[in-house]
């Protein structure tokens, strides 16, 4: 047969059109790939469930995460169902993701590296093992309080990669390098006071000279004086939950004596266990008085001796995958007598700007750069309790 002949008979044959169930498969396989490069690569959106940023962030805003600002995280995890973080629809502890297969953490270029006071999304640094259906985020909170064994006969645990752990979102307070100290609730990097948010708030006690403040004047200065954030100590003394703003407001009242922050330390039999590193023998530090402590930085050596080791342990053996051991009053790392650590990774130290009702690093410690997420660039909705919009939060950039 004549090839020319045969090309051209060919090539004026109709061609044979799709079905249009063909093209919305089609079109619903390039969305979906489209929008998962987007997610990974651009920006993923993603929601405040929790008053642990208020006022900055409130509970039910819609924000609008860059994943490009610090470079954009390779899946760890790439096997996994789309759009869905870590369990199934409908389901408690059904797993949206395969580790069959499991890639090491890379980040591609970003614009800029972490900064201090940036507000930040990441993994759940303690998230790696979990409690379904706790009221207890943390499962080694409650490991410490409850013991291992009545923690594993009460829940279904189930483990977790880095990049399907929780997501988080606080403001970086001090970055790899420094040197965070806390005094009295005010907090200082490298010797130095640093910012304090706008929005951000704090437990005060009020005292009066006897008389409760009145409501009203309070609602208008957008303090709350209901529980969680008020209570009455005594008959002149009220503890509310108040921004720098309210502070001064407050000092200019005629009945006001006083306004100091609030330590728990002070007012109830306080559980020294509770804050990182969780060694109340050689740390007694509390959410308001913390520190000095060291946030390691990648390349960096620290030397390791029983006055330190608390607080770099899960580092070495959890984030960095190292064997520590100690035998005989002397510390074996990967089977190798060590007195210091070199660490591989630079780590951060986040903290919530509604300062009392945040579970932040004064709990459980560093952020690895590989649970990093991105950076929460902007508010694009937001709604209140009664399902109205908050128009005036609407495409605000997050500061």
């Amino acid at each position: 047969m004549n090839l020319a002949f045969w090309k051209k008979n060919k090539d004026s044959q109709p061609k044979k059109k799709k079905s249009k169930a063909r093209e919305w498969v089609d079109a619903a396989v390039f969305a979906i790939i489209a929008a998962t490069l987007i997610r990974t690569f651009i920006f993923e959106a993603y929601t405040i469930p929790t008053p642990s940023m208020e006022k900055t962030l409130l509970v039910n805003d819609f924000l609008f995460v860059s994943k490009i600002s610090y470079g954009p995280r390779i899946p760890m995890t790439p096997l996994a169902v789309p759009f869905v973080h870590h369990t199934m629809p409908f389901t408690k502890s059904t797993k949206a993701y395969s580790e069959a297969v499991k890639w090491k953490y890379r980040r591609l270029p970003g614009f800029s590296d972490i900064k201090r006071y940036d507000v930040v999304v990441f993994n759940f640094p303690e998230g790696d093992t979990v409690a379904i259906d706790s009221p207890d985020p943390s499962y080694y909170n409650m490991v410490r309080a409850n013991g291992w064994q009545t923690v594993q006969n009460s829940f279904q645990i189930v483990t977790r990669p880095v990049d399907k752990r929780e997501n988080y979102i606080k403001r970086c307070m001090a970055q790899a390098g420094d040197t965070i100290k806390i005094i009295h609730g005010a907090v200082y990097i490298n010797g130095q006071a640093a910012p304090v948010p706008a929005g951000s708030q704090h437990k005060y006690v009020v005292e009066t000279t006897g008389d409760q403040l009145n409501s009203s004047r309070l609602e208008e200065l957008g303090i709350s004086t209901s529980a969680p954030d008020f209570y009455q100590i005594d008959s002149n003394k009220f503890l509310y939950n108040l921004t720098p703003a309210n502070v001064l407001a407050l000092k200019q009242f005629p009945i006001v004596k006083n306004v100091t922050v609030y330590e728990e330390s002070n007012y109830t039999d306080f559980n020294y266990d509770n804050i990182f590193p969780h060694d109340s023998i050689r740390f007694k530090w509390t959410d308001e008085n913390f520190g000095p402590l060291y946030i390691p930085k990648k390349g960096a050596t620290v030397k390791l001796d029983e006055s330190n080791i608390a607080l770099y342990d899960r580092v070495i053996r959890v984030y960095e995958g190292n064997k520590l051991e100690k035998r005989e009053g002397k510390f074996y790392i990967n089977g190798q007598l060590a007195d210091t650590y070199t660490f591989k990774m630079n780590y951060y130290w986040m903290m919530g700007d509604n300062r009392n009702n945040s579970l932040d690093s004064r709990f459980w410690g560093f952020v690895p750069e590989d649970h990093v997420v991105g950076k929460a660039w902007l508010i694009w909705m937001s709604y209140g309790d009664g399902g109205g919009i908050r128009w005036n939060r609407l495409f605000r950039n997050i500061k």
